[in-house]
């Protein structure tokens, strides 16, 4: 069946692959029979599209540089394709000898045409705009000697830097900087998001990232991935979406009752950021509850939102949850903003409940300081920790081998029904 190119660009978005998941997906193309060559045209088409658009000033001049595997192959059919519509183009080839058949294909005939090679980095420090093609995806051997060289050479120039599904030098699962990495201004990753666009070493070296889609068949991409994913990028594509469309024949109390338990003198700010993205979100019901001295701010600022006072102490810190206030009313309870760390018996009386949970900020930190985590355990529906890196170390100080994608999985395989979200551990 045919997907719409807007849902199927959605469903590639939520992908987010290792190296070796990569190379699984690719060899089941070319076993089914797509020639190597023929997706290296399409990739690098694609990929001069997007320079087109970007750089339509024919007398712009790029600078490529080609290594020698099939990333360099790209480069060098990208160089073809801005030679053919009039751009000048400067091609560096750092180990001509040690080129992939295809890319030396590729090369050799680049030089037919007259695009010229150069042997120096320095004879690229004219160009208006560099390519990096010296390494794709699945690089495990540090940058050394002349490729160092070349590498930190480029970054100190000014120009800006397009590298070709991946910085150079960097790891494809972890983000790691091996010896040294290009720092690019822009990255077009290739057919799938690689790991390292969701790892903190990786960040400052792939510049503004894009996901250039090359038709890789989606079933394909699920025999190796498998359903559901494990992990998933919540692209901002899908957050534009919200609040997700309703039927025309729905009324609020069938689109979920949330209660939010934010709050404090302190922090009153946090109960209404909280209260408005759950309203966005385009649940039905909103209930929010805070210390009472909140409500009149927050029934200001959330008009459309039931507000609950709960007591507080002379802090301005909720001091417990009355008896009135029944969770099994809700759908879902959200908590943890702004509650401040003492609001240890409000945590208590929500991890008891029997709803589905999302506990952030100030709840996260009373889960490490005095509740513990044994109690995700034993609850029959799931909570959903969003903690940031100190979060993190607070909650799971034992936890520190590995990236923090290793480090996240690790966590959730002791508490199965409990996760965080995929852009920070």
């Amino acid at each position: 069946m045919a997907i719409a190119p807007s849902e199927r660009s959605a469903h590639l978005e939520q992908f987010v692959v290792t190296a070796e998941q990569m190379r699984a997906i690719e060899s089941r193309v070319f076993q089914a029979g797509m020639p190597v060559a023929a997706l290296m045209e399409k990739v690098a088409g694609l990929i001069t599209q997007r320079l087109l658009e970007q750089w339509p000033d024919r007398t712009t001049g790029f600078g490529i540089i080609a290594g020698p595997g099939h990333n360099g192959g790209d480069a060098l059919v990208v160089a073809r394709e801005l030679h053919f519509r009039g751009y000048g183009v400067k091609v560096l080839c750092p180990l001509p000898n040690k080129l992939k058949d295809l890319t030396d294909s590729h090369a050799r005939y680049a030089k037919s045409l007259g695009i010229p090679f150069v042997a120096a980095t320095d004879d690229l420090a004219d160009c208006d705009v560099l390519v990096d093609g010296l390494f794709g995806f699945g690089l495990t051997r540090s940058l050394t000697n002349d490729l160092a060289a070349l590498v930190n050479t480029i970054n100190q120039w000014s120009m800006p830097v397009i590298s070709i599904d991946i910085a150079s030098g960097l790891h494809t699962d972890t983000g790691e900087v091996l010896g040294t990495a290009v720092r690019a201004t822009q990255t077009f990753c290739l057919g799938l998001w690689k790991r390292a666009f969701l790892q903190e070493a990786a960040l400052d070296w792939l510049g503004e990232a894009e996901l250039v889609d090359f038709g890789l068949p989606l079933a394909d991409i699920q025999v190796v991935m498998g359903e559901p994913q494990e992990l998933r990028i919540t692209d901002q594509a899908m957050i534009a979406a919200l609040p997700l469309p309703r039927a025309v024949n729905t009324h609020k109390y069938k689109q979920g009752h949330l209660l939010v338990i934010a709050g404090s003198q302190q922090y009153p700010g946090a109960a209404i950021m909280t209260a408005l993205a759950a309203r966005a979100s385009g649940v039905g019901m909103l209930t929010v509850a805070v210390p009472s001295t909140l409500q009149p701010l927050v029934s200001a600022q959330v008009p459309d939102a039931l507000v609950l006072r709960l007591p507080e102490n002379d802090a301005g810190v909720m001091t417990h949850l009355p008896d009135a206030v029944d969770g099994s009313r809700y759908t879902a309870i959200a908590f943890g903003p702004g509650v401040t760390p003492n609001a240890v018996d409000v945590a208590r009386r929500v991890m008891e409940s029997d709803r589905p949970l999302v506990i952030d900020a100030d709840g996260l930190n009373i889960l490490a300081s005095d509740l513990g985590l044994d109690g995700l355990a034993n609850r029959s529906d799931p909570a959903i920790l969003t903690p940031h890196l100190g979060e993190f170390r607070r909650l799971f100080p034992d936890i520190n081998a590995g990236d923090r994608i290793e480090q996240v999985r690790t966590a959730a395989k002791r508490w199965p029904d409990s996760t965080n979200r995929p852009d920070t551990p």
